[in-house]
């Protein structure tokens, strides 16, 4: 088996020549020799450069990167998440570890994310900033959003997901070659989780020990604002594409109801003097109500059919690549 370990570097040449080390060193570790991961006879170091200004991949490369893919201008994390799974398949590799590139986590944890998926019982391994083993010195906000909008996904999804944002997973082939990102501008962490989910996909999220820097500066979270504002719309159009019924049909069924029971208050008044003028409020609202409802039923029938036909166009994508990547 071949595994690929990735780091995707904006500007990070100060760390990610460690960093590059750091992983080397991990290779070592008994889990690749004689534990799990004894069926791995490759490991390589992957370094996407997403349009760096400074000398982050020459130093990876130095450090001892096997593989640099670099472009100019900065794209962001989801575009350079997209050339990594290209490039990883592309090599004719069966894992790929996404880790990031300052320091941050360990990479003696990569064991800890490679054994679930080596024993076949998940497909993507998220590290959990937020489990038994809480990140230290993480921004309250991060915390606090990362664990509502958890709440929410798994509602829609009925799934229980965790952290949402970190970038330190691992994937198998098949889950390389199942995910479609449809963003490319901003990041993929949350968008290939919901993405995942949708396809049956098994996750399991791992606790992992991580301390963030002081004065680290954010490169994804510059602006709280225009994080939460991207995140929101990325989740939003996720959830509607993979759960059209539930996320049309459950404020449609609420409407509809609010309209009956309009309607049964109107007429409960109207048979006890049968006059209609001072209840004709009762009838506006509840016409405007379920006159709404009914739209959003309408609209989560016609996002389900949409549905069944995005996941044929995805069947066809998934056989594509497998052909285009297939190992020989």
């Amino acid at each position: 088996m071949k595994l690929i370990v990735n780091i995707p570097a904006y500007n990070e040449e100060e760390k990610i020549g460690e960093t590059v080390q750091r992983i080397k060193k991990s290779f070592g570790l008994d889990f690749y020799s004689s534990g799990k991961g004894s069926v791995i006879t490759e490991k390589l170091i992957q370094l996407v450069d997403d349009g760096s200004d400074d000398k982050t991949a020459e130093i990876a490369k130095n450090a001892g990167a096997d593989i640099i893919i670099s472009y100019k201008p900065n794209r962001r994390l989801a575009y350079s998440f997209k050339q990594a799974v290209e490039s990883s398949l592309a090599r004719g590799a069966d894992l790929m570890v996404n880790i990031d590139a300052d320091g941050q986590f360990n990479p003696d944890d990569i064991p800890k994310l490679l054994e679930p998926i080596l024993n076949g019982k998940s497909d993507m391994v998220i590290a959990n900033r937020f489990g038994e083993k809480e990140a230290k010195n993480i921004p309250w906000i991060r915390k606090t959003l990362n664990k509502f909008a958890a709440r929410v996904i798994g509602f829609f999804l009925n799934y229980r997901t965790n952290d949402l944002t970190c970038g330190f997973r691992a994937h198998n082939r098949e889950t390389m070659l199942r995910l479609n990102l449809t963003n490319i501008f901003f990041t993929y962490t949350q968008e290939t989780i919901i993405d995942a989910i949708g396809k049956n996909l098994k996750i399991q999220w791992v606790p992992v020990d991580v301390t963030y820097f002081d004065n680290r500066e954010a490169k994804i979270t510059k602006s709280i604002f225009k994080f939460v504002n991207n995140s929101f719309k990325i989740i939003l159009k996720a959830i509607r594409d993979v759960r059209p019924l539930k996320f049309f049909g459950w404020p449609g069924i609420f409407f509809v109801s609010l309209g009956i029971i309009g309607f049964a208050i109107f007429f409960f008044n109207y048979f006890q003097d049968f006059k209609i003028r001072p209840y004709l409020n009762y009838i506006v609202f509840s016409s405007i109500t379920m006159f709404f409802g009914i739209q959003l039923l309408i609209f989560a029938l016609i996002a389900d059919m949409v549905k069944s036909s995005r996941q044929l166009t995805e069947e066809f994508m998934y056989q594509w690549k497998k052909d285009k990547y297939d190992k020989r």
